[in-house]
């Protein structure tokens, strides 16, 4: 029985009555069902606003139905608390706008409907107190987002991208069956609670190992990492408000079941060097590809697979909080980015594109490093100094950040450039540092009590951060001499196999049947 009911636990019981009369008024302009609906989503996002106030000054709150093992239940803490408000806000905003993109549309009701779905099983999905609670609510949301994904069923497209999604959304969902099995027969529970303190006392044995590894793969399966990440690149032919659901919510599904279960998961040092090399990659990859494409949804897709291996990196490194930072701000982030890409053609398509301000030699780059890790080491021994130590895994990370900045020191550095540039660039190495720091430390202060702290690395673990920094380097070095080698001829042809994503998504359509489109809906 519940021993306790939070305001974030009964959030998804608003969305009821808008989906029940969707499901009565499916077709085109369903009366007032698109506001019933904008209003569900709101009282929702007001209930987990209500959650968040308590879990921030009460106590964890629990509810439990049917016996062990095999419960099925909720748990309300501020880091649960915290992804429901996101969930909650990135819902109703979605839903807002839903109510006039799809205005006219010939299945309006029913759109309405599996959105509002959507939105309640990932809210459970956050919640879940119990791998079998998380396994039925994921479920849940790959049924109701393929039948979003082919709202215009007759798009061939649209058709392989839900089949593509499909296959690799419940592969994840068989890998999170089988981890449950495992993780059972090992330690006599699913309480996502109880299973880190279990597997201490007990020891992992091969049992526990394996099922750690089926949630790290099932983790990588739904956040579209390399190299099934083909998925999520071509989903744009469902509407707007689905790819904004998706890039901003449901994609973090499994970010968020790395950190529920980041006492369980950070006891295996083969889980986490896993997480480090496939965050990595796939980090690496999207950001390299996403620079050379041209449609701006397209763009914002790679951009989320890039975005989702660095949150991968992170919890391989143990930074739990800021994994929990990442989730939030690049939900926001992209959110906006969705709902607002109609807008932003409009906007390129009447900039003039000046070039370079000014291109940066070989000297140029090397000297904008040294001065942007310059700056990081003052600012990271002032923070030490104010507010204690940090970790070897945050310091990798800081330094990976700023690599990114130094592409922007290095033109403030270059020969031709002016002295407000330079001035402009070298502020904002120093804005970066201070920001990085700065969010890290509210972070751990907020949710750090509730997560573990990341261990001291092993031989493996500095070997690891070692070749991350280094790569995530030598690809904003090259990326600052790009105006350099830019017009080589060998770079066309490397252009071209980077915007075909290396093919990687062709070889997946191959494995599931060639280029076929016809499917049974």
């Amino acid at each position: 029985m519940p021993d306790a009911i939070t305001e974030t636990m009964i959030a998804p019981l608003a969305l009821v009555p808008a989906l029940v009369l969707a499901l009565l008024r499916p077709g085109k302009r369903p009366g007032r069902l698109p506001l019933f609906a904008e209003l569900a989503a709101l009282a929702t996002f007001a209930l987990t606003l209500a959650g968040l106030a308590r879990a921030a000054f009460g106590a964890p709150a629990h509810a439990a139905l049917f016996e062990a093992p095999l419960t099925l239940g909720l748990r309300a803490d501020l880091v649960v608390a915290s992804l429901a408000a996101l969930v909650g806000f990135i819902g109703w905003i979605v839903m807002r706008y839903s109510r006039t993109y799809l205005d006219g549309e010939a299945r309006e009701g029913a759109f309405h409907g599996l959105m509002l779905t959507a939105l309640a099983a990932v809210l459970v999905f956050v919640q879940a107190g119990t791998l079998p609670t998380m396994i039925i609510a994921t479920l849940a949301v790959g049924l109701a987002l393929r039948k979003l994904l082919l709202f215009y069923p007759d798009r061939p497209e649209a058709q392989r991208a839900a089949t593509k999604f499909a296959y690799v959304w419940h592969g994840g969902d068989v890998l999170l069956a089988l981890a449950a099995g495992l993780l059972l027969s090992r330690f006599g529970t699913l309480d996502l609670a109880a299973l880190p303190a279990a597997a201490q006392a007990t020891g992992l044995g091969l049992a526990g190992t394996l099922g750690i590894a089926a949630l790290v793969a099932a983790a990588a399966l739904k956040t579209a990492a390399f190299p099934l990440h083909g998925w999520l690149t071509e989903v744009m032919e469902a509407p707007t408000p689905v790819s904004a659901l998706l890039h901003a919510g449901i994609i973090n599904s499994g970010g968020v079941l790395l950190i529920t279960a980041a006492g369980l998961v950070q006891q295996s040092t083969g889980a986490m060097a896993a997480l480090v090399m496939i965050g990595g990659f796939t980090a690496l990859f999207g950001a390299a590809v996403m620079l050379t494409q041209s449609a701006i949804k397209t763009a914002l897709a790679w951009s989320t697979v890039s975005q989702m291996g660095f949150m991968l990196l992170q919890c391989g490194l143990g930074l739990w909080t800021l994994a929990l930072l990442h989730i939030i701000a690049h939900s926001l982030y992209k959110a906006h980015a969705f709902l607002s890409s109609g807008g932003a053609v409009t906007e390129v398509a009447n900039i003039r594109r000046p070039g370079p301000v000014a291109v940066p030699s070989v000297a140029a780059v090397l000297k904008s490093f040294a001065l942007a890790l310059a700056i990081f080491a003052a600012i990271a021994a002032t923070f030490t100094a104010a507010f204690g130590p940090k970790t070897p895994q945050a310091l990798a990370l800081g330094a990976i950040l700023i690599f990114g900045v130094a592409y922007l020191v290095a033109q403030g550095l270059a020969d031709a450039a002016p002295v407000a540039l330079t001035k402009r660039t070298a502020a904002a190495a120093l804005a970066a540092a201070i920001g990085y720091f700065s969010f890290q430390t509210a972070a751990q202060g907020i949710w750090g009590p509730l997560l573990p702290a990341a261990p001291m690395p092993t031989d493996l673990e500095w070997a690891l951060l070692v070749i991350a920094v280094a790569s995530f380097g030598l690809v904003a070095f090259a990326q600052a001499l790009f105006p350099l080698w830019a017009h080589h001829p060998a770079t066309a042809g490397l252009r071209v196999h980077l915007a075909n994503g290396l093919y990687m998504n062709a070889l997946l359509d191959r494995a599931i049947g060639g280029f076929r489109t016809t499917m049974t809906r």
